[in-house]
């Protein structure tokens, strides 16, 4: 008797992938975040209207919703905008956001280290599925110029 131990790995869209990472992200993001509040400096801080050097007001927590929104929006984006555009904002985007994260884990708690080191981690993938997408040939860009052109009559 002879069992196949292969199994079919199907394709994924660098679409997908690359939402899923966002998606992730916002995750991590949320729970590093919720876990700071069991700290007892960081509510103290909270209870005298400061968050890091910051004072919490209109202003921070316009910012900070800012900060969050963007990841939030590019999981949808990143599955409709145009190939070209989605790939260069996953690049620019997840780079920025991973210079921002290895920033503010600098002096932090363990956690927040391996929170922050996971985020950038899954961010360094955004960059390289963005980075590597794949391209099509030339007959196939034909074929999709043509299908567009035939939905716009």
């Amino acid at each position: 008797m002879h069992t196949n131990t292969d199994y079919r790995d199907s394709w994924i869209n660098p679409r997908i992938k690359i939402a899923a990472l966002w998606t992730s992200t916002m995750f991590i993001f949320a729970y590093v975040d919720l876990f700071s509040l069991y700290r007892p400096d960081i509510r103290a801080d909270i209870e005298a209207g400061e968050m890091f050097v910051f004072s919490i007001g209109q202003g921070f927590l316009l910012g900070v919703t800012l900060y969050i929104a963007l990841p939030s929006l590019m999981v949808f984006l990143s599955l409709v905008l145009p190939a070209k555009t989605t790939r260069m904002a996953n690049i620019v985007l997840a780079a920025i956001y991973a210079v921002t994260i290895a920033g503010a884990a600098v002096g932090e708690w363990n956690y927040y280290i391996l929170g922050s080191a996971i985020e950038v981690a899954l961010l360094a993938g955004i960059v390289y599925y963005a980075w590597t997408w794949p391209k099509t040939t030339e007959a196939a860009s034909t074929a999709i110029r043509d299908e567009r052109a035939a939905h716009r009559v």
